[in-house]
């Protein structure tokens, strides 16, 4: 929300205070500005002259010397009549402008920027006296860009050239040789941003802004008067509106202008759009949105003689109805948008846009001034259904106040009449079945201290609500609420309305009360936490990356076609392409940060994610899609490979207490991964993840050099913490010895380590402590098919020493499980 500081003064004429105290005092009431411009801080000396003399430069073509007169103003330059000379090579100024006035700043005076609308410098421009090609030019007529402003906010202005005030502007303001120029723009003024929260809706608009600034100042508020204007005749004789939806419609006010005449708007309302960042365009679009700025109260005009039957139906649309809006689309219905008919046809869908076939032209002759109040939250279900969003319908989407449409299209009306923009007929149409009852909260001022933890008196609380316009009703202790408030509902309402200007500043450090409790982490953020610090140990960084993903991540992957993985959900209104699916599978965002950082150079790069998935359980969405949240390491580099990889797993099935065998098996049916090089991971009979080296072919669709190897290895968290355990049983220092085995065995090549470790574990029993796999080797001196693999075995009993004999037993039960592997022992 934009508001020049002059329009809010127009509401508080008694509010005087500098842009900086205005800003400070309203975000410490709760109306945050965000920040504010003074129009005019680079802008200096420039005033109005009148071009008297346009003559050739002696020594240059496309150069002319102009007498411009100043009036009373002196600086370098200006002799006694008020004349100063000028050096231009503005295309416009012709000797077939002499008498016309312009902009001019005169010497030590600044302008904004360059003429060209390039980027304004911070501190502007000094124009000094100096020589065009042998003529002293002591200053410079100014174009629209130099003044701060754009041929957006001056469409008639020229391209390239010096601006020229027109006839209308100069009968209106008076303006003379050595007006200020400034003043004339408009550009004496300060325009304030504010950051409004959605429950504030009345402070959508100027008029709800002024309210707030009249009581954070003190100072009066002035309400604009506007009576109910219009000629003898009655607008139901013209028109009939039916509302078929009073939920969704609660309120459906409209009046009708006949003979309209398209013209300008006067200089006052067109610098009042323009400095809250509103083109002007012609009396009849400003009126509307010179309303929609004042009384936050979007409005609509239709073409009167456009409306079959001069009828106004309000009614829902039917389900797969088709309908082309202002911007030339066509847009898909349904039976819950709300849509404005004539007697045959839609015209508009209600609170977002007009239709293509009422739209206002310059033939024109009659219109239908439309101010409704439509369901908030249907508004905003049905903009982001059909996928348009209009500052209409972001306004509408807050809930606005039913009493505001009466208000706001008198005052169009009354605009109408002002700007004699047409002829407006008498009556208006008023449909509101269902008026809204008073509101009241009661008071309660010792419940209200209660919350603040303050001890303000009853009498300060309804002062402030006195500047508020809350009204107490003494005889029920109640405060009744007007109906712009949208946000007052209940005591706690009113306890942050007497804060926010009692003071937050004022309030005193108080020590907390209650009984305290103790916080903790749920059991899933506490596997969550466990792993990333497991990761971050291991050397991996965390990447945060998109859950919203392109189709063309599937193809990048080799996902077959019938694969279950590219059955995706599709987002309605996606930010493009890249982003129009959600992922079901964390590989394309990690293989994608992994090859920008490969590309950039960076040589080893390890990075985890804790990425969600979304599996549908049906297409069309019927329901919500399983979210599983899924573990991702990813790396590429000298110092990672499978092996590295499986390692960090282990490492991680340690930290969460996952002491039994895991299990990989290497049959998976997964085409983006090395063949040779890939297993899904088991844990309890459930398949609970998989890693594996990225396939070269599909590592050269992400644009890794041919020869890199990228490994990966994904976790499906929900599993993984099914198995976790945090418990830790402690075992004291072991007090008997422990007894060494080495075995050494020729191992068939298809027997994997973690087989040859579950005999250990199950042939060993208690007496086993410890193995470790120090040596495996392939080469000439084994036999073909195996490998030479061995093991350092550690027993020990808790509660005595070992004999031989049960040392004996053990390794004999070990070597008869291993002979059921195939394995020899070497000699």
């Amino acid at each position: 929300m934009n508001t020049p500081l002059s329009w809010i003064r127009d509401y508080v004429p008694a509010l005087d205070c500098t842009a900086k105290e205005y800003a400070d005092k309203m975000t410490l009431a709760g109306t945050k500005v965000e920040s504010f411009e003074v129009l005019d801080k680079n802008l200096k000396n420039i005033v109005v002259g009148r071009l008297m003399k346009v003559e050739p430069h002696p020594d240059a073509t496309k150069l002319v010397v102009c007498q411009v007169n100043v009036g009373d103003v002196r600086a370098d330059g200006v002799d006694d009549n008020g004349n100063v000379q000028i050096v231009t090579g503005a295309s416009n100024i012709t000797p077939e402008v002499i008498g016309a006035l312009v902009p001019v700043v005169l010497d030590g005076g600044k302008v904004a920027g360059g003429h060209d609308g390039g980027a304004l410098p911070e501190d502007g421009i000094e124009i000094h006296t100096g020589s065009l090609r042998g003529v002293t030019s002591y200053g410079m007529m100014c174009s629209v860009e130099e003044l701060g402003s754009d041929h957006n906010a001056y469409p008639l202005a020229p391209e390239s050239g010096i601006y020229i005030f027109d006839d209308a502007l100069i009968s209106e303001l008076s303006l003379k040789p050595g007006d200020s120029a400034i003043y004339a723009f408009g550009m004496d003024d300060t325009v304030v941003e504010y950051e409004i929260t959605s429950n504030r809706v009345d402070c959508y608009s100027v008029i709800g802004i002024a309210r707030e600034a009249a009581a954070v100042f003190d100072k009066p508020f002035i309400m604009p008067k506007v009576e109910e204007s219009g000629s003898d005749e009655d607008v139901h004789d013209f028109l009939k509106v039916t509302v078929a939806d009073a939920e969704l419609c609660p309120r459906y006010t409209a009046r009708m202008v006949k003979n309209i005449r398209f013209a300008p708007s006067p200089e006052w309302m067109q610098k009042r759009l323009r400095n809250a960042g509103i083109r002007p365009i012609n009396n009849l679009v400003d009126i509307t949105n010179f309303v929609m700025l004042e009384y936050g109260q979007p409005m609509h005009a239709f073409d009167y003689d456009t409306l079959s039957g001069h009828e106004i139906v309000v009614k829902t649309a039917a389900d797969n109805d088709q309908f082309q809006t202002l911007d030339g689309q066509m847009r898909a219905l349904d039976h819950t948008v709300l849509m404005i008919n004539d007697g045959e046809k839609a015209i508009g869908i209600a609170g977002i846009m007009g239709g293509e076939n009422s739209k206002i032209t310059e033939n024109v002759k009659n219109v239908v001034f439309e101010s409704a109040n439509f369901n908030g939250v249907n508004i905003r279900l049905s903009a982001k259904k059909i996928g348009l969003r209009t500052d209409a319908s972001s306004i509408f989407e807050k809930g606005l106040d039913p009493a505001n449409t009466v208000q706001a299209v008198n005052r169009a009306c009354e605009l109408v009449e002002e700007l004699d923009c047409g002829e407006v007929v008498g009556g208006m149409v008023d449909i509101y079945p269902e008026p809204e009852t008073e509101k009241r909260i009661k008071f309660e001022p010792d419940r209200i201290n209660s919350l603040l933890g303050t001890s303000i008196s009853k009498e300060e609380m309804l002062a402030i609500f006195r500047k508020l316009e809350l009204v107490y009703d003494e005889s029920s202790n109640e405060v009744i609420i007007p109906s712009f408030r949208r946000d007052l509902l209940a005591t706690c309402d009113l306890a942050e309305e007497v804060l926010r200007f009692h003071g937050y500043d004022k309030i005193e450090d108080t020590l907390p009360v209650g009984e305290a409790t103790t916080g903790k982490l749920s059991w899933k953020l506490r596997v969550d936490a466990a792993v990333r610090d497991t990761a971050e140990y291991a050397g991996f960084n965390h990447a945060m990356t998109y859950a919203f993903e392109s189709p063309k991540a599937f193809d990048l992957l080799g996902i077959p076609a019938d694969d279950p993985l590219r059955r995706a959900v599709v987002i309605s209104n996606p930010l493009g392409e890249d982003f129009s699916i959600m992922r079901t599978q964390p590989l394309n965002a990690m293989l994608t940060a992994l090859s920008f950082n490969f590309n950039h150079r960076n040589e080893n790069v390890w990075l985890y994610d804790m990425a969600n998935i979304y599996l549908p359980k049906a297409l069309p969405l019927t329901e919500l899609p399983d979210e599983r949240e899924q573990l991702c390491l990813a790396g590429y580099g000298d110092n990672i490979d499978f092996y590295v990889l499986k390692g960090v797993i282990e490492e991680i099935f340690a930290r969460l207490g996952m002491k039994e065998r895991y299990e990989l098996k290497t049959d998976a049916q997964r085409p983006y991964f090395h063949p040779g090089r890939k297993a899904d991971i088991y844990y309890g009979g459930k398949l609970i993840g998989y890693m594996g080296e990225i396939h070269p072919a599909t590592a050269e669709r992400y644009d890794f050099k041919q020869g890199a190897r990228v490994y990966l290895a994904v976790l499906d968290m929900p599993v993984v913490t099914e198995f976790a355990s945090f418990d830790r049983r402690y075992e004291g220092v072991a007090r008997f010895p422990a007894v060494s085995r080495d075995i050494s065995m020729l191992v068939p090549k298809n027997v994997m380590a973690g087989d040859i470790e579950h005999i250990l574990l199950q042939r060993g029993g208690k007496l086993m402590e410890s193995f470790s796999l120090f040596d495996i080797y392939e080469g000439l001196q084994v036999k073909a098919g195996f490998k030479s693999m061995a093991y350092a075995l550690t027993f020990r009993a808790k509660d005595h020493t070992l004999t031989d004999d049960e040392i004996n037993s053990a390794m004999k039960k070990i070597l008869n499980g291993l002979g059921g592997l195939g394995c020899e022992l070497r000699s």
